[in-house]
C-alpha cells in the first residue's frame, strides 16, 4: 500500500516566560605564581590556598555558602632554545550560595587570592520553581493555539500527535560593581561589592496537533 501523508496535522509553538531576580552568587578568586623550580612553585600556590581556605571556612555554611577549590594548574616555561626555563601555576578557590553577604564578606577578607570572576544565577529551588510556572503558561498557550486554529479551519477540535517541552535560562551578563583586583589593597578586608540581576526562564511546547 502506498504511504498516504498524514491529513489535517498543524505544526505549532507557544512560550512561556518568567523573569525573577538571580539568588545564587559564585565568587572565583585566584592566584598565580611563577619560579625556576616545579616544586616551589606548588608549594607557594599551596600555602595560599590554604590560607584562603582556612579562612574561607570560617564563615561556610550549607546551602548560604559553601566553599570548594577549583582549577589547580602548573605548567613549564620554555626558552628560546626549547628547554624549560621555569614553571609558572595557578589556583582557584571557589565561594558560592544564596547569602550575598556573607559571601563577599568572606571574599574581601581573604588576602592571598585576588577576584577572578563574579557570576549570578538561580539557585535549583528557584529555577525549579520557576520553570514550573512557565511551563504552565506555555501549556497554556499551546493549547489555546491549538484550539484557535481549529475553530478557524472549521475543525469542532483537536488531539495531540506529538509535543516536546524544553526550558533554559537567559541570564543577564554577570556584571560586579567593582574588580576587586584592582581595588584589593584599597578594600582592606571590606565587603566585595555586588548586584545581581535578573533571569528568564524559558520554556518552548512545541509539537503537532491532528484537527478533527
Amino acid at each position: 500500500m502506498p504511504y498516504a501523508p498524514p491529513q489535517n496535522v498543524v505544526h505549532l509553538a507557544a512560550q512561556g516566560s518568567v523573569e525573577v531576580q538571580q539568588d545564587l552568587l559564585s565568587i572565583t578568586m585566584n592566584t598565580t605564581r611563577e619560579g625556576p623550580d616545579a616544586g616551589t612553585v606548588q608549594n607557594q600556590l599551596k600555602a595560599a590556598l590554604d590560607v584562603a581556605l582556612a579562612e574561607a571556612k570560617r564563615a561556610a555554611q550549607p546551602g548560604q555558602m559553601e566553599v570548594r577549590t577549583g582549577n589547580f594548574s602548573l605548567s613549564p616555561r620554555y626558552g628560546r632554545d626549547g628547554k624549560i626555563s621555569g614553571w609558572q601555576g595557578s589556583a582557584e578557590l571557589v565561594l558560592e550560595g544564596r547569602d550575598f553577604a556573607r559571601i563577599s564578606t568572606a571574599a574581601g577578607k581573604i588576602q592571598t587570592l585576588t577576584m577572578g570572576n563574579v557570576t549570578f544565577g538561580l539557585s535549583r529551588e528557584q529555577r525549579a520553581q520557576v520553570e514550573g510556572e512557565a511551563q504552565t503558561m506555555a501549556i497554556d498557550r499551546f493549547k489555546a493555539r491549538a484550539s484557535d486554529i481549529a475553530k478557524g479551519f472549521g475543525f469542532a477540535g483537536y488531539s495531540l500527535r506529538e509535543v516536546s517541552v524544553n526550558a533554559n535560562d537567559q541570564g543577564v551578563v554577570p556584571r560586579p560593581r567593582m574588580m576587586a583586583m584592582e581595588a584589593k589593597a584599597a578594600m582592606a578586608e571590606a565587603p566585595v561589592p555586588v548586584e545581581a540581576g535578573k533571569s528568564t526562564v524559558l520554556v518552548t511546547v512545541s509539537g503537532t496537533v491532528q484537527l478533527k
